[in-house]
């Protein structure tokens, strides 16, 4: 369903985020991501006028992982700045993204380690999409998303299936019960899943990858439940917060 129709208005802003995962010949991944900032008009900057049709930011952030989600090279990009020579001083700080998992606490690491001034604000904002791009990428292809351990190969064949698709299995598909979509008493569940609709899991009960904590709920301030867990301190959902200050 699309947006209802706006009314009468001028664009003055246009931030882009994009996203792109390679299989490498190697065997490990590259996760690439852009950001860009734009303005219709020329803009007065502290450092300068910059003419319509330049970005104020184009911001480049690669990472390389295995195929158990370990981060094992990154490298950032400030291609255009807002204070060009000062900006791009920050970008070997993302080497510290090395060592980490995208699956096990990895937005708490990032802001513990690249937070405020230790890197550049829009450069740490776009490790928050890692992980799910990574997860994306590795869906039917590096892990079988009817099988209820992501890591499990895409094609290894190794697991038997029953008349609807579905994996012999003692843990649900790693999607299930992550958004309201595939709710385990929902419709969509009931339809493609129908062996886990209505399933209950336990707290720590679902499977992730390197030793992943499982899907819990958090409770923040007062009690009350503020998101929930993505397998790895990874807050994918917050009625209060945002995800880069309680991730």
């Amino acid at each position: 369903m699309p947006l209802s129709p706006p009314v009468s208005r001028q664009l003055r802003h246009r931030r882009a985020i994009r996203a792109e995962a390679y299989e490498r010949a190697d065997g490990l991944w590259d996760v690439e991501a852009c950001l860009t900032d734009e303005k219709p008009r020329d803009v007065v900057l502290a450092s300068g006028v910059r003419p319509n049709g330049q970005p104020i930011h184009e911001l480049w952030l690669r990472i390389t992982i295995d195929r158990t989600l370990n981060v094992v090279d990154a490298e950032a990009s400030s291609d255009w700045v807002p204070y060009p020579g000062l900006c791009q001083v920050s970008n070997p700080a993302y080497r510290a993204l090395i060592g980490l998992n995208l699956f096990n606490n990895f937005r708490r690491d990032v802001a513990r380690l690249l937070g405020g001034t230790a890197g550049c604000t829009h450069l740490t904002e776009l490790c928050a999409i890692l992980p799910t791009v990574a997860i994306q990428a590795f869906a039917g292809d590096v892990w079988n998303t009817n099988d209820g351990t992501p890591g499990a190969s895409a094609s290894s064949g190794d697991e038997s299936s029953n008349s609807t698709g579905e994996h012999s299995n003692d843990k649900p598909p790693f999607q299930l019960g992550r958004c309201h979509a595939l709710r385990f008493d929902g419709e969509a569940v009931q339809q493609f899943y129908p062996r886990w609709y209505g399933h209950a899991p336990h707290s720590a009960g679902r499977a992730a990858p390197s030793g992943g904590d499982g899907a819990v709920r958090r409770t923040g301030e007062g009690g009350n439940a503020s998101g929930m867990n993505d397998g790895s301190g990874n807050e994918v959902q917050s009625n209060s917060q945002t995800e880069g200050n309680h991730a």
